[in-house]
């Protein structure tokens, strides 16, 4: 933990003392987005944002980042209450970069930038390098893999009905004498052994569509979105995220989830629910060097009793269940407001960038 410690030692006993003799006292919220920017580094990945001195000299982009950044942290819903409280907030708008009122960019400006952003897939990219830096060194003991609903403000896609009709039918039971039957596609979860990461997160689809899943009691509920899989370890750190259409079946994105993962972090268990419950993703798991520890789903057949050296470990879990609630009641989960995966992807990334960074850093109190 000795270059984590040394950023959170600088932080503690360096930053805050200096920016407190040059501002007002600071609020928790404002340590822990000092601490968030901080350790994300985000200044490290802005070249391709910098202007190039052609036309117009625009905003900066590293301040309007930083300000995203906050949205997430403050848990904003929206970008014009967020620009609404840098008028209002002195240190805020002074640690984003903008030392007047006037200096903060309007609205329409903020979106052009996000949209660069979610472009670049900027989000993604700084948490990749913060989990390799802070979490990849280290043995992670549970990979605890999840996904979670998430709620948009846009048009499902609809599918086509003249599609199915045109799909050949044939009668249920024996094949006539002579008949050809035309061979069953392979399944995604046969097709994803075979492939690289690139191909197989090209092949989930990300358009807004309708989600279904049986909720705590046992009755049916359905959302119109995406949802996001997501891989945490020990300490409630999310290490890795993907996002897909809400229709598509968690099963679907186990195993690019952790083509992801292990180039990221070395680990010892996959934790899965039932719905993982698959020859495939357990096969998968093992070839990586690791123990999938996962709930027999019933629909497989009588259901089989982990042994409790497995129960034990199944407890840790939970880590997956506490992120996404996290991401939702604390990080701006529950307030999408754009519109396309790239940029629904963009708004949750900046959400696990904080939770990241904060998580890391509780590690050392």
């Amino acid at each position: 933990m000795s270059p984590l410690f040394d950023i959170w030692h600088s932080i503690q006993h360096t930053l805050f003392p200096w920016l407190e003799s040059e501002l007002d006292p600071l609020t928790e919220k404002q340590q822990e987005f000092i601490r968030v920017i901080e350790l994300a580094e985000v200044q490290k990945h802005m070249s391709p944002y910098r202007w190039q001195g052609v036309g117009r000299k625009r905003d900066d982009r590293l301040a309007i980042l930083e300000a995203f950044v906050a949205k997430a942290v403050y848990n904003f819903p929206t970008t014009k209450i967020l620009i609404a409280y840098l008028y209002d907030s002195k240190n805020l708008r002074r640690l984003c970069g903008w030392e007047s009122k006037g200096e903060i960019p309007s609205e329409s400006t903020f979106s052009r930038a996000f949209e660069e952003f979610s472009r670049g897939r900027l989000g993604e990219k700084i948490h990749e390098a913060m989990v390799k830096q802070h979490a990849g060194p280290k043995l992670a003991g549970h990979v605890s893999r999840d996904a979670t609903q998430i709620e948009a403000r846009e048009k499902p896609l609809r599918k086509d009905p003249k599609e199915a009709q045109n799909k050949p039918k044939r009668k249920r039971g024996r094949p006539r004498q002579g008949e050809i039957i035309a061979a069953k596609e392979p399944k995604r979860l046969d097709l994803q052994l075979g492939r690289g990461l690139a191909e197989n997160v090209a092949d989930l689809p990300t358009r807004c569509d309708v989600g279904t899943k049986l909720n705590a009691k046992g009755y049916k509920t359905s959302w119109t979105g995406y949802k996001l899989h997501i891989d945490s370890i020990d300490g409630d750190i999310p290490v890795s995220a993907l996002l897909s259409s809400a229709s598509l079946h968690d099963s679907q994105a186990a195993i690019p989830l952790a083509q992801m993962t292990a180039e990221r972090i070395i680990s010892l268990y996959d934790l899965m629910d039932s719905a993982y419950d698959a020859p495939q993703i357990r096969s998968y798991s093992a070839g990586l060097g690791h123990v999938p520890i996962i709930d027999t789903n019933p629909r497989r057949g009588e259901k089989k009793e982990m042994d409790p050296a497995q129960a034990v470990r199944f407890r840790n879990r939970t880590t997956a269940e506490r992120v996404n609630s996290n991401l939702k009641d604390n990080y701006g989960g529950r307030f999408v407001r754009v519109r396309g995966a790239a940029k629904v992807m963009t708004h949750l990334m900046f959400g696990l960038i904080a939770i990241t960074a904060t998580q890391l850093f509780r590690l050392l109190e």
